[in-house]
């Protein structure tokens, strides 16, 4: 387990997060350009090494009803990766997703470039999105993914 001065060292490295200590010395870290209300990725990070960060948006965690993962036992590289999704998951959408996505329900996808596309269920068929350039369409999710992964993408 990393211990609390580990956990900000790291947490610190996000140049977007901006630190607001609370009370009984625990921490918590605002992202203040996000899309949404909720603001907090970093959520009461304790002395003992407990705390919390916001993944509502983030498909690949289990939440609890507030939206928070508890990030008590996360190694550095679960650590980073997990406030990395937060911040993509409430960052402000560009005007070309907007364009594209309208009001359908989206996921993004990255690689270890940080390059990401969009998968987009239109109609009947599912759509990769590069920008404003359309990447590939799919008949099924499951083709959809595969060729994503494929590709080096995970999803955010």
């Amino acid at each position: 387990m990393l211990t609390f001065e580990q956990k900000l060292a790291i947490i610190e490295s996000f140049p977007e997060l901006k630190r607001k200590d609370v009370s009984m010395k625990r921490v918590n870290f605002h992202y203040e350009e996000s899309a949404s209300d909720k603001k907090n990725v970093v959520y009461h990070l304790h002395p003992n090494g407990n705390g919390f960060v916001y993944a509502e948006y983030v498909s690949s965690y289990n939440t609890d009803d507030r939206g928070m993962i508890n990030i008590r036992d996360f190694s550095e590289e679960e650590l980073r990766t997990v406030i990395t999704k937060s911040i993509q998951s409430l960052a402000p959408r560009s005007t070309a997703e907007v364009a594209i996505v309208g009001e359908l329900e989206e996921e993004r996808w990255v690689n270890e470039d940080n390059a990401s596309l969009i998968l987009v269920q239109e109609d009947e068929m599912w759509n990769v999105y590069a920008g404003l350039n359309l990447d590939g369409t799919f008949p099924s999710y499951n083709e959809a993914k595969q060729y994503l992964e494929e590709e080096g993408f995970k999803q955010a």
